[in-house]
This record gives C-alpha cells, sequence and structure tokens, in this order.
C-alpha cells in the first residue's frame, strides 16, 4: 500500500516552497522600496515645506514620480535583475503603469483624508498618504511587478 501526500498537504508543500524562494526577492524589494520611500517622503516634505505648501497632491506626485525612477533602476537592477525583459521600454512603460496605480491608491488615502475628512496637518497627510497609501501601494506595486512588469517570455508562456 503507497501512501500518497493529500491535496492540502501538497498544496501546502508547493506554497511553503513558493515562499522560501520568495524571501530573498521580497528582502531585497524591501530594500529597494525604501530607499525609494525615503526620496518620496523627504522629497514630499521637503515640497511641502517650501514651494508648494498649499499644493499636497502635487508635491505628492512629484515626490512619487522621482521616487519611482528610483525604483525602477533598483527593481531593473537588482530585485528582477534575472527575470527582467529584454525589451527596456515595454517594460519600462508597464512600471511606470505599475506606479501610476499606486500613486493613485496613495493620492487617493490622502485625498480622502485631506479635502473630504477635513485631516489638513502634515501629520495627518504623512500617515494617510506615506503610510496607509504606501502600504496598500507597496502590496498593488509588488505583486504587479512580480507578475506583470519583470515577466520574462518564458513565464508568460508557461
Amino acid at each position: 500500500m503507497t501512501l500518497t501526500p493529500s491535496a492540502p498537504s501538497l498544496l501546502m508543500s508547493r506554497l511553503a516552497s513558493a515562499l522560501r524562494g520568495a524571501v530573498p526577492q521580497l528582502a531585497t524589494f524591501g530594500g529597494v522600496g525604501l530607499i525609494a520611500f525615503v526620496v518620496d517622503v523627504g522629497g514630499y516634505n521637503l515640497l511641502r515645506a517650501t514651494v508648494m505648501p498649499d499644493q499636497v497632491i502635487w508635491a505628492k506626485v512629484i515626490s512619487v514620480s522621482v521616487a519611482t525612477g528610483v525604483a525602477w533602476l533598483g527593481h531593473r537592477y537588482v530585485t528582477f535583475r534575472t527575470t527582467r525583459r529584454p525589451a527596456v521600454a515595454k517594460e519600462l512603460l508597464l512600471f511606470l503603469l505599475a506606479n501610476g496605480g499606486g500613486l493613485l491608491i496613495a493620492s487617493g488615502c490622502l485625498f480622502v483624508s485631506h479635502y473630504l475628512l477635513g485631516f489638513t496637518s502634515a501629520l495627518a497627510d504623512n500617515i494617510s498618504g506615506n503610510v496607509i497609501g504606501l502600504v496598500l501601494g507597496t502590496l498593488f506595486r509588488y505583486f504587479t511587478y512580480r507578475f506583470l512588469v519583470f515577466r520574462t517570455p518564458q513565464e508568460a508562456i508557461s
């Protein structure tokens, strides 16, 4: 009599294996993201404190745009270096679209907090845009990068 693993235990085994394999990639994703986060939050607060005190959304758009450039370089050459696309322009376009989605999420959180709920302090803006928006946007970006942007043609086929 041969014992075969049950479907749930086989699924759990495959999931555990996939998670173990993803840990290094998640760590570098986090490191690149941390650098981009510092660029984003630092740039946002610098703009808000100096030349754009009353334009919180535009300050966020500019800071995210600069941070996006930093993130693309880091993710292309570090995090997803083994799965990056040979077509750089297509990859960059997909990356920009994914980051546009992340920007909409962060800006949406900031908009709701600042304009709809009336929380207009710098602390409230940072919590809504740079904490809540960051967490939700990061989840969206990771899965979009992993399964859409930095996907080799071989991965698309299999």
